[in-house]
């Protein structure tokens, strides 16, 4: 894998893994808002399916998704663990 194609990709996930974790509940959608917007990553060809092809691929370490009607809602693990420590 090229060096550029490596940076872009563990920048995608440094940049989802932030609006996730600050946003926790946010669809597809929303992700691809932010970083279009926000972040200026506009050249990237992003898009809803492919933020929800990515997600379960590349950040299943870091980000889980339940399945709600409107879509996929993306919630960070992190905050899943501390929740768990706090109730116990």
């Amino acid at each position: 894998m090229s060096i550029q194609k490596e940076a872009r990709r563990n920048r995608l996930i440094d940049e989802i893994y932030n609006f996730v974790t600050a946003n926790p509940g946010v669809n597809s959608a929303a992700i691809v808002g932010y970083l279009t917007t926000e972040k200026r990553m506009r050249n990237h060809s992003l898009s809803s399916r492919k933020i929800g092809f990515f997600i379960p691929r590349y950040c299943k370490d870091k980000i889980r998704f339940e399945e709600q009607n409107e879509g996929r809602a993306y919630f960070p693990i992190d905050s899943l663990d501390k929740k768990i420590k706090n109730d116990d």
